[in-house]
């Protein structure tokens, strides 16, 4: 299984919104004591071949900018076969921080990363953790930015540190859901974490 956090490289990006899939992919890999990031130049990505149970797994971060993380994607997932076992892991505006759900062979939404993989890739027949950035209103409506500006500047700003905790928290319960799609299968994770 090849499992892709997206996100964008450098240091200015960390710990920002849209780097959410990137973090929580590194939680996944220090939770389950998997090996380091090896940095890949022909993958454009960092690296992590390891095993979860007898499973083997690639973990991987593009290198590549958001919107341009289906190129690094082709890079390693050649065949139609390959895309079956893809997981992708990306934030979502749609849903409230603390929450996440997966999905299957579902349109980008808007997410421009999910879009560079689905045009790179031809298909949409792959699985997606999709993980909340919103916040939330007093009265638990989703607050979100209105126009292109504003969710820009949302999805490119830092979390703050107790949405950093919310954060961590959910990525333990993602990196048991993805757990679950590598030893058992997606369906049985549908079945489990998107009822949460």
């Amino acid at each position: 299984m090849i499992i892709v956090g997206l996100g964008n490289p450098g240091i200015e990006y960390e710990n920002t919104r849209h780097n959410t899939g990137r973090m929580v992919l590194d939680i996944f890999r220090q939770k389950n004591d998997l090996s380091e990031w090896e940095e890949n130049k022909k993958f454009k990505s960092l690296v992590c071949e390891d095993k979860i149970g007898k499973k083997k797994i690639v973990l991987l971060l593009p290198e590549t900018f958001m919107n341009k993380s289906g190129e690094a994607i082709t890079k390693i997932i050649k065949s139609k076969k390959a895309v079956e076992n893809l997981l992708v892991i990306h934030d979502d505006l749609d849903l409230p921080l603390g929450r996440f759900k997966i999905s299957f062979n579902r349109g980008a939404g808007g997410h421009r990363g999910v879009q560079s993989i689905v045009k790179a890739l031809k298909t949409e027949a792959f699985v997606r953790i999709r993980v909340g950035i919103a916040l939330v209103t007093s009265s638990g409506k989703i607050k979100k930015p209105i126009g292109e500006k504003a969710v820009i500047d949302f999805i490119l700003g830092k979390f703050k540190d107790k949405e950093l905790e919310i954060l961590k928290k959910t990525a333990k319960k993602i990196s048991e859901a993805i757990e679950t799609i590598v030893t058992e299968s997606r369906e049985k994770a549908m079945g489990i974490y998107n009822s949460l």
